[in-house]
């Protein structure tokens, strides 16, 4: 299973929240169907705060850092298109969706890499242990 970085808080809002689109300049070498773990960056992205307008839902997740804090379906990929994904896909980039995310009940920590990338087989287990 791979994993994909993503800065605070929008790793916590595929966990936590209502995002299912990634906003990504490349597609992913995995097709749909796929598990991916979603993993919190140390990295915060402060736009957060100006997107993210349900404050309420923002104050009220972690904000975990290097660990991975979910499981997600990728159920599709595509070209950005105008409108699409609202609110969350981005022009002139692919859009990423996810189906099925699952929060981990405890965060798995390790560090995180850029593009996607493979956990170690401690990490997969911690994982793994969480959603049996």
């Amino acid at each position: 299973m791979k994993a994909l970085t993503v800065k605070q808080p929008w790793a916590d809002a595929i966990a936590h929240g209502t995002k299912r689109t990634e906003n990504r300049t490349w597609r992913p070498p995995q097709g749909t169907g796929t598990h991916i773990l979603i993993h919190a960056g140390a990295a915060y992205d402060p736009m957060g705060r100006f997107v993210i307008t349900d404050w309420t839902a923002l104050e009220s997740w972690p904000d975990t850092r290097g660990a991975v804090v979910a499981v997600a379906e990728l159920g599709d990929v595509h070209a950005a298109e105008d409108g699409c994904c609202s609110p969350w896909g981005q022009p002139g980039v692919y859009h990423w969706t996810f189906t099925s995310v699952t929060a981990l009940p405890e965060p798995v920590p390790c560090g995180g890499r850029q593009k996607l990338w493979t956990p170690g087989d401690d990490v997969l287990a911690a994982v793994q242990r969480q959603l049996a």
